[in-house]
């Protein structure tokens, strides 16, 4: 079972970010509790990876500040970070051609005592992530040898080894078709913990995020539910394009488009 037993907050404050004289990111505050799965939407060069990126370290902020469980970030090791957050990113280049159980072993390294020897414990949580992704089937298959939609459910099984208290999705359903897109959400919204997640799927944001925080141009254009804030006008002002919200279940929207939004 994964860590998610405790109040757990993860906070952006005021974050702003430059490169080459341009602005990133402008003045960016989001929040995520326990068990919340936050959603973070906007057009490609919106800004939405690169606020992830800060969140998982891969960025150090200019301006502003993150907290994680109370803790500035900057404040923590990378192992003190690495314990309570793990990242499913998009691109997954691994320069040695390891097998799917060693790959997810990888992800207990943050966990692990006595100098790395692998316990019993280690064991367990990777037989137990093969097995949410549904993947436990090819564990001793070679990663490489895999299509991109099982590598990154290899990467998310590693993600779920290392029971983090906040799972970070950079646009995780990437070579995935919609079957296990829904599946790898689906479960990631399962898990109990706090949640935070680049999406490009207007629909899938909307079905499974409790919350969304929409960029456009380095800058927090709307946050709030799906249901209050993903409106036509919305969608228009950030995306240029046309579209009808139709209510779908739980009061969830449907964002639909017509082929008029092909238009060039």
């Amino acid at each position: 079972m994964l860590k998610g037993a405790y109040m757990l907050d993860l906070e952006v404050k005021a974050l702003s970010f430059s490169l080459r004289g341009k602005e990133i990111l402008q003045d960016i505050s989001l929040s995520v509790k326990r068990g919340e799965f936050v959603g973070i939407i906007g057009p490609n060069g919106s800004g939405k990876s690169t606020l992830l990126k800060h969140v998982y370290r891969v960025q150090q902020p200019q301006r502003g500040e993150i907290v994680l469980l109370g803790r500035r970030l900057s404040d923590m090791t990378l192992a003190e970070s690495a314990q309570e957050m793990a990242v499913v990113g998009q691109f997954h280049t691994v320069a040695f051609d390891f097998s799917v159980y060693d790959m997810v072993m990888m992800g207990r390294i943050p966990q692990q005592r006595h100098g790395g020897r692998i316990t019993r414990q280690d064991k367990v949580a990777v037989e137990r992530a093969l097995q949410l992704v549904g993947m436990d089937a090819m564990a001793k298959r070679r990663f490489h040898s895999l299509s991109g939609g099982e590598q990154q459910r290899v990467v998310m099984a590693r993600a779920l080894a290392q029971e983090p208290r906040f799972l970070l999705l950079d646009e995780p359903t990437n070579h995935l078709d919609i079957r296990y897109q829904m599946q790898l959400l689906e479960l990631a919204a399962g898990l109990g913990i706090g949640v935070l997640a680049v999406l490009h799927d207007l629909n899938l944001a909307a079905m499974y995020c409790k919350r969304l925080y929409v960029l456009k141009d380095g800058q927090l254009i709307a946050a709030g539910e799906p249901q209050k804030i993903l409106t036509s006008k919305l969608v228009y002002q950030v995306y240029g394009v046309p579209c009808e919200i139709l209510q779908g279940k739980q009061n969830r929207p449907v964002i639909v488009f017509g082929r008029e939004a092909l238009a060039i």
